[in-house]
């Protein structure tokens, strides 16, 4: 008789920490271990701004599967339908082809996409940092604005391409623009014929206040640091329409661009709609031990899933960051070994340990357990924060060898084409036009 399944949807931080706990608590004839992910590696979502700038490359922050996951069976696809009833998955494979994933206990762990708000050309004309490929294709896209407008005749043309926009004041967006400012400001100089003043950089933000998550008074600290730099900020405005060259903001200007990244937000992935439980804002309601109610078996964590907040009462639930997600994934865990033997689960309960936004150039702003710093400390606080979070030592090693040499010898600005010819839609990248192609309202084969 085989042991029971337990299958993981989603290799972000909830999901393979989940797993890697099962490893070492389970043993291999109390359950089989399957995880169902799009990539072979866990990405450490956080850094994807370094990505993007040059700071660090790509397979820094991709940390594999096969190193930490030693007993886990991967199963490349996308998982797009769910059956609760018949106790099964609908996986498309990276062929194109769909199977069905039989389970005893599944957890969601699916993650989120970027929040489109439904506002006309973003879909199809803004780029995004959820994912590696976006990331690389975001610093590709940069340089190469930068490269076309060097040889531009068309004043009109030059100016599109050297004013870049990022929606979003969040840790992102925020981060994002810092970033890649810094690199446009670098890179620039070996443009003889772009002046230094001519890039200029846009952070918008429908909110009142930039970084809002992390107080007042740091945040009012990163807008004058980014405002100082150089970056217009424009608060209490978002994009009305976009185009592939001008974006028309909610205040009525129309800024000519060709490059607007949009991070205003995630939304649950939409596999959590074919569940077919209650769910809030799109997220699958859970109980505090994470349990999906009407779904036996089913368990939910992560951005997926409205985890009641403990820590705060009353109806608030866990916000969609990497810090909840990687407790989650341990919590589940527990949980998930306590129903195969029958003991009894514990509420998942934490407390936000603080916040880093990581600005470059020596500056950031951090909150360490509710301690608010600004410039250098904060930056070695955040630094070290995300040093900590990696989850093996061959990625910290990665990641800090890449941040000495950036900092030892710059970074020579290639464009490296890896992405180039490959559709840039946002829906395309995150995968997030699979649903309602298929899925569960599909007929399946036997379920494997």
């Amino acid at each position: 008789m085989s042991p029971p399944r337990v299958l993981v949807i989603g290799a972000g931080f909830a999901g393979v920490e989940c797993l890697h706990r099962l490893e070492r608590t389970l043993r291999p004839e109390e359950a089989e271990l399957v995880l169902v992910s799009p990539e072979d590696y866990q990405l450490y979502l956080p850094l994807l701004p370094h990505v993007a700038a040059g700071l660090l490359t790509p397979q820094s922050i991709a940390v594999s599967l096969r190193r930490r996951l030693r007993r886990t069976r991967y199963a490349p696809g996308i998982a797009v339908g769910v059956d609760h009833e018949r106790r099964h998955v609908t996986v498309r494979a990276p062929e194109g082809h769909e199977r069905a994933l039989r389970y005893d206990i599944l957890l969601l762990a699916a993650g989120s996409t970027t929040r489109l708000l439904g506002i006309p050309g973003v879909r199809e004309h803004a780029l995004g940092m959820k994912t590696l490929a976006q990331a690389a294709y975001l610093r590709d896209h940069v340089i190469g604005q930068l490269d076309a407008a060097a040889v531009a005749t068309d004043p009109a043309e030059r100016a599109e391409r050297l004013r870049f926009l990022v929606v979003g004041g969040g840790y992102a967006g925020t981060e994002t623009a810092a970033s890649l400012q810094l690199l446009t400001s670098a890179a620039v100089r070996r443009f003889p014929r772009l002046d230094p003043a001519e890039p200029s950089w846009h952070l918008v933000d429908i909110a009142p206040r930039l970084l809002p998550e992390i107080g007042e008074r740091l945040g009012d600290d990163a807008l004058r640091a980014l405002r100082a730099r150089g970056i217009e900020i424009s608060l209490g405005t978002s994009v009305a329409r976009l185009t592939p060259r001008s974006v028309e903001l909610t205040d009525g200007r129309v800024l000519p661009t060709r490059t607007l990244v949009w991070t205003a937000g995630v939304a649950a992935s939409p596999l959590m709609t074919t569940v077919e439980t209650e769910l809030a804002r799109g997220r699958l309601v859970t109980t505090a031990e994470m349990a999906v109610p009407g779904a036996p078996g089913v368990f939910a964590v992560g951005d997926a899933a409205a985890v009641p907040d403990l820590a705060k009462g009353g109806d608030a639930v866990t916000p969609p960051t990497a810090q909840h997600s990687q407790r989650q994934g341990k919590a589940v865990a527990y949980n998930i070994a306590a129903r195969l033997r029958g003991t009894a689960p514990r509420p998942y309960y934490h407390r936000d340990l603080g916040l880093v936004v990581d600005l470059g150039d020596k500056y950031a702003v951090s909150r360490p357990l509710g301690i608010g710093l600004t410039g250098l400390p904060a930056q070695a606080v955040a630094r070290g924060y995300h040093l900590a979070a990696l989850p093996t030592l061959t990625a910290r090693a990665r990641v800090l060898v890449n941040w000495t040499l950036k900092a030892a010898t710059g970074d020579d600005f290639v464009s490296t084409g890896f992405q180039r010819g490959r559709p840039a839609t946002l829906p395309q990248f995150e995968h997030a036009e699979l649903y309602g192609s298929g899925g569960a309202d599909a007929a399946p084969p036997e379920p494997e």
